[in-house]
């Protein structure tokens, strides 16, 4: 596979993934009409603009377009890992993001195929970090 080729495969991956995530965000609060709580307000803050950047990227072969994405990336998967840390129990929430009497996106029926959403948030922003991450060697 050339390079150029190479690039574009990962770059359109990257830009599904990102669409994929932000769709999933909008379906859940605008159909379901399920309020997201704090911290996956921030994960949607790091997210949405990465379907532009990703996308103009992918269309006009930018190879330093991993300078804007992999820092909002690196930025929603500290965000949602801290947030699915919380969830789980690992660490203590000084501020519980998902209370009872707000939004919640760990109850029943907040969960994906499964799992809580921000667990989904944290996989998305890992595979869009992952899929940049050789281009940040490639760079001169």
């Amino acid at each position: 596979m050339s390079d150029r080729s190479q690039y574009w495969t990962r770059m359109l991956a990257a830009w599904l993934l990102a669409l994929s995530a932000t769709m999933g965000a909008l379906f859940i609060g605008e159909v379901m009409g399920q309020m997201p709580c704090t911290l996956c307000w921030y994960q949607r803050i790091a997210m949405f603009p990465l379907v532009l950047i990703l996308g103009v990227a992918a269309f006009r072969g930018d190879r330093g377009a991993w300078r804007y994405a992999l820092p909002l990336s690196t930025i929603g998967l500290i965000i949602a890992g801290y947030h699915s840390l919380q969830l789980s129990g690992l660490i203590p929430s000084p501020i519980v993001p998902c209370s009872v009497s707000g939004p919640s996106c760990s109850g029943a029926g907040m969960l994906i195929m499964g799992f809580p959403i921000p667990y989904l948030s944290a996989v998305a922003f890992a595979g869009i970090s992952l899929l940049l991450l050789p281009f940040v060697r490639k760079s001169p």
